[in-house]
């Protein structure tokens, strides 16, 4: 290994504990003052930044003051940092230009716009290695990574992922970087509930990078020339289906009914039972085998057996219906609102104008319910495995900085994720106007690190019904027996 500043780096301890271990034969002093250099060296203590104090690194790495006042006091004869009578221990900047070399920030994103935004934003000081995959396989493709040890510095992830991403230790708390970001300009101008639900135990492990929510979109002309309503109940939408089923020969409602469909099946299914006021997840307990559930899956096998609805939407891929919406084979199609980019592309107009030709609404309310909407969306996080969290962190905060808020919301319709870009944007755009409102009565996904095998149950109940595999009532007691399995929580009313 090369020698750093009068250091040889053992590759042996920085691939092994975190801490300075007593059973390593290597001195304590001399892991610590390794751990440091490695710190700086990554990024994770920059320029002029200053260390921590010789009694946080006692606490933090339950070592005596001794090793550490040695290390230190190391570090700072060969330059690397500088001690401030009163002030503390800065890393020295004039070493770290001598001895970082520039390294590429590492960035995994989904397919979509994600990785031409990122690359507008970095500028010329950000070097990048973009790594784009499929978003159905973006949660394996960072398990994988994580668990070879390449880790990306900065990750797109779908927000429901961040409680299991942070109970497997796989994210960066953000406070160990920017706490004074996170405390001001943070958490008092991002939207409240993605501030929470991107919050573990009083940390920061993922900031909102747009919100979206689920709904209905529809052909305009169509309903307007029939003279139908905007579906309000779930009354509205079977008689609005019965009557173009009467006058076309295609199918006038689709959605994604299967695991075919990946999240996108969840995130609609989850925006019906909310409108029947029917949950999976709710106060520890799995809620799904309730009678507003059934009454759900009633409704839609009833749709299927009016030939409202294909069966065949079981074999549906996420963005199928709306590819179907946008070149007329259906009038109707269950989606959120992140589709607003891909609608227009298919249906030839821009993102701006697709309010023009359909319109999004909340889900239409059932018997038991109110019109409703589900939100979520995706989020910027570093992993632990990072090697350089001091520019991804700054990468991070110029991606939702309000300039570049305002012109990912132009190019995707996407709900930006903070006050003070909505109020920027307000007036400016129909469908934020649209979607935005939704937000107030929106619920969320299930906040559980099992969260990926809940979902599958979920795809897999669908399936189930209607391929009339089980009825709707023995498909919500077998999801709900092994949604139960997998969380390890108890099914209501037992």
């Amino acid at each position: 290994m090369p020698q750093r500043c009068g250091t040889q780096v053992d590759s042996s301890f920085i691939l092994g504990p975190m801490n300075p271990s007593r059973e390593h034969p290597i001195p304590l002093y001399f892991q610590l003052k390794t751990m440091l250099v490695e710190d700086i060296l990554s990024g994770r203590y920059g320029a002029g930044s200053r260390l921590p104090t010789e009694h946080e690194l006692c606490l933090r790495y339950g070592i005596s003051r001794t090793p550490v006042t040695r290390a230190l006091t190391e570090l700072a004869d060969e330059g690397v940092v500088v001690r401030q009578r009163r002030r503390g221990t800065f890393v020295n900047p004039h070493w770290v230009r001598r001895n970082v070399e520039r390294r590429d920030l590492r960035v995994m994103v989904p397919d979509g716009p994600w990785e031409q935004q990122i690359r507008r934003v970095a500028g010329e000081d950000l070097r990048l290695s973009v790594l784009q995959v499929g978003l159905h396989e973006l949660h394996s493709a960072v398990t994988r990574a994580v668990a070879a040890g390449l880790g990306p510095d900065l990750v797109v992830l779908d927000s429901v992922w961040v409680h299991e991403f942070v109970s497997d230790g796989f994210l960066l708390p953000l406070e160990e970087l920017d706490p004074a970001w996170i405390r001001g300009e943070y958490r008092e101008d991002f939207l409240h509930p993605f501030v929470e639900a991107n919050s573990h135990d009083g940390r920061t492990y993922a900031v909102q990078a747009e919100a979206d929510v689920a709904g209905v979109w529809y052909r305009r002309a169509v309903l307007d020339g029939l003279g139908l309503p905007e579906p309000t109940t779930w009354a509205d939408l079977r008689r609005a289906g019965r009557e173009l089923r009467n006058r076309n020969s295609g199918y006038p409602l689709v959605f994604p009914g299967g695991s075919a469909g990946g999240e996108t099946t969840t995130y609609c299914l989850l925006a019906l039972l909310a409108s029947n006021r029917a949950s999976v997840l709710d106060k520890g307990r799995v809620t799904l085998n309730s009678p507003a559930s059934v009454e759900a899956l009633r409704f839609l096998r009833g749709l299927a057996d009016e030939a409202v609805v294909p069966v065949d939407v079981v074999t549906y891929e996420w963005d199928r219906p709306i590819r179907m919406l946008a070149r007329g084979e259906a009038v109707i199609s269950f989606g959120g609102s992140y589709e607003a980019r891909r609608l227009a592309a298919a249906a030839g107009v821009s993102v701006g104008h697709v309010t023009n030709h359909f319109n999004f609404v909340p889900m239409p309310a059932g018997p038991g319910g109110a019109r409703a909407s589900l939100a979520g969306g995706m989020v910027y996080c570093l992993t632990r495995q990072a090697a350089n969290p001091a520019a991804a962190m700054q990468l991070l905060k110029r991606l939702v900085a309000p300039p570049a808020l305002r012109v990912m919301h132009h190019e995707t319709g996407q709900i930006p994720p903070r006050l003070s870009a909505v109020q920027m944007l307000a007036g400016q755009s129909p469908f934020l106007a649209l979607t935005v409102d939704m937000l107030d009565h929106a619920v969320t996904r299930p906040p559980t690190s099992s969260y990926a095998l809940v979902s599958a149950q979920l795809q897999v109940m669908l399936e189930g019904m209607f391929t009339r595999l089980r009825s709707p009532r023995a498909a919500v007691a077998r999801a709900a027996e092994m949604i139960s399995a997998v969380t390890g929580l108890p099914v209501a009313g037992r």
